[in-house]
């Protein structure tokens, strides 16, 4: 299974405005709207982290070449990718009259968070600092955004390294929430035959006792590798005739 994990950074909207407090902007207003300035990716189990930016101004093969990462890949994992991420990219594709890549399985680590736990904050730097998994590179805010729009080469290295460090933490926090994950692609598709795990691929897991549903019961496993929970899909109750509710 070829997994990529994806984070993208933009600019902000120019807009032309009367004051500083609660504006409410026109479309007439904008100079020129938000687009991608760079983006990392990284692939499962490499240790490269990917980046492109429109430093030196080529932006259509930025973008370009992270349409081709997008086609290459079975699952994309972000944090609010779907909201924003892939969203953002589907525009950029479109403005560059590039076609809609390939349909791609998204995991969005941030529902995960949403869905299966209470943290007092569900920013990506706070989850992965109370699990112990780092944290963001420190940069000086907005300014920062300033300087790489005027080119400055130094905010650039920071907009790389804090670019970079937010996949690190993203595959990390995929492998601690890995047992947590109801909506994994299965690794069983990409397995010939065999106890496969569908969440991480392994073929060490133990049983433990069966799982019921409304039409029968199931051997259950546990991961041992990953602490996934999964079962069997045959049916230890199928033969004979059953009656079920209408």
């Amino acid at each position: 299974m070829r997994i990529l994990f994806l984070d993208i950074e933009t600019s902000p909207n120019k807009v032309y405005v009367w004051g500083l407090w609660q504006q409410n902007v026109a479309p007439t207003q904008i100079i020129e709207s938000s687009k991608v300035l760079c983006w990392a990716a990284k692939w499962h189990h490499q240790q490269r982290v990917l980046f492109e930016s429109c430093q030196h101004g080529d932006e259509r093969t930025m973008v370009t070449k992270m349409h081709a990462l997008l086609a290459q890949a079975d699952m994309v994992v972000h944090y609010h990718g779907s909201a924003f991420d892939i969203p953002t990219l589907n525009k950029e594709f479109l403005l560059y009259e590039l076609a809609p890549p390939p349909p791609i399985r998204e995991l969005d680590l941030l529902r995960v968070v949403r869905k299966r736990f209470r943290f007092p904050s569900n920013r990506l730097d706070y989850v992965c600092k109370r699990l112990g998994l780092g944290e963001k590179f420190e940069h000086e805010g907005q300014e920062l955004w300033n300087k790489c729009l005027h080119g400055d080469r130094h905010a650039w290295a920071t907009m790389k390294a804090y670019n970079q460090q937010d996949v690190r933490l993203l595959e990390r926090l995929y492998h601690r929430l890995l047992p947590w994950i109801k909506t994994h692609l299965n690794w069983g598709v990409f397995r010939q035959s065999g106890l496969v795990c569908p969440n991480c691929g392994s073929a060490q897991a133990q049983r433990r006792g069966t799982a019921t549903s409304l039409v029968g019961v199931y051997q259950r496993y546990q991961c041992t590798a990953c602490g996934s929970w999964f079962r069997s899909s045959l049916n230890t109750r199928a033969k004979g005739e059953r009656f079920v509710s209408l």
